[in-house]
């Protein structure tokens, strides 16, 4: 049995996946070779959900950051899903052992509001 492990984990946003997708495609068409088609559907969706640049999604996960009720996972998921009420900042906070009050969500939203 082959067991494989896990060296790293790094979590990266939607924006950020379409960057280096849209690379290895170049790549690939400069080699004229054919995209697989897993590649090709996982840029579709990169394509299709990525709202903001990559750089643009770095600054802002900078600024969730330095928020202290927002860990790494969290500001990745805000980043990529841009909120836009304090429901669907509740939504993405369902799961985690913290609850926000209304300024804290409101403070997260405002931040959000500059990248939109």
């Amino acid at each position: 049995m082959i067991v494989k492990e896990k060296l790293d984990e790094e979590y990266i946003t939607i924006s950020e996946v379409k960057e280096v997708l849209n690379e290895i495609a170049e790549e690939r068409a400069e080699h004229d070779r054919e995209m697989a088609f897993e590649l090709r559907q996982s840029l579709d969706h990169a394509n299709t959900f990525a709202v903001l640049e990559a750089d643009e999604a770095r600054e802002l996960l900078d600024e969730l950051d330095e928020l202290e009720q927002v860990d790494d996972f969290v500001a990745h998921k805000i980043t990529d899903l841009l909120p836009e009420s304090r429901d669907e900042v509740r939504a993405i906070y369902a799961k985690e052992r913290y609850s926000l009050d209304t300024d804290e969500i409101d403070e997260i939203l405002n931040i959000v509001a500059k990248y939109r």
